[in-house]
């Protein structure tokens, strides 16, 4: 298994858009009505973005994409660009329930193991060599979250270390939308 920063001219955009969805398809489910439409909207948006050193794609050794890997930092900037209205719809309601990121956090945004790849213990690994990696740039917490509909995602968050220090939910209507802000003090 190893790293690649994300590059849209070299990585199957569909394939990455298609793991990006599954993190939060119930809210992608909610704005496009459709996996296929939200998928293509999410690649398409990726075409577009700069490439980002801190949004990684984990490849086997055949170098297929097996999974998904976003980081952050309070100095990583997020540069503004023309994007579909959906797509901003969802980074509002990411900023009301994802954890605040403070000076020496490491924040991991986005975790995502193809399907059929699931269950053989990657996430968990991909999880502990981020941590060893924040450990070794100096960084003083880690931090990720759990939505609460995903209690296997926060169960494995816990055996792992991770403790809850907040909660966050925003409603619109009858759509619900809350994370369990987890961290790790290293």
């Amino acid at each position: 298994m190893k790293y690649e920063v994300f590059n849209p001219r070299i990585h199957d955009v569909y394939k990455v858009a298609k793991l990006f969805y599954d993190v939060d398809f119930r809210t992608f489910d909610m704005l496009f009505k459709s996996e296929e439409k939200a998928i293509e909207c999410i690649a398409k948006d990726f075409k577009k973005e700069k490439t980002d050193d801190m949004f990684y794609v984990i490849l086997d050794d055949e170098n297929d994409i097996i999974g998904l890997l976003m980081l952050y930092t309070s100095k990583t900037s997020h540069d503004l660009y023309f994007k579909s209205p959906r797509l901003v719809i969802v980074d509002i309601l990411d900023h009301f329930v994802l954890c605040d990121i403070n000076d020496d956090d490491l924040y991991l945004a986005q975790i995502a193991i193809d399907p059929k790849m699931r269950g053989q213990g990657l996430g968990r690994k991909v999880i502990l060599e981020v941590i060893d990696y924040a450990r070794s740039k100096g960084y003083k917490r880690v931090t990720i979250d759990a939505d609460f509909r995903n209690e296997g995602a926060r169960k494995l968050y816990e055996r792992i270390g991770f403790k809850e220090f907040n909660k966050k939910q925003v409603k619109i209507g009858s759509f619900v939308r809350g994370m369990h802000n987890m961290e790790l003090i290293l």
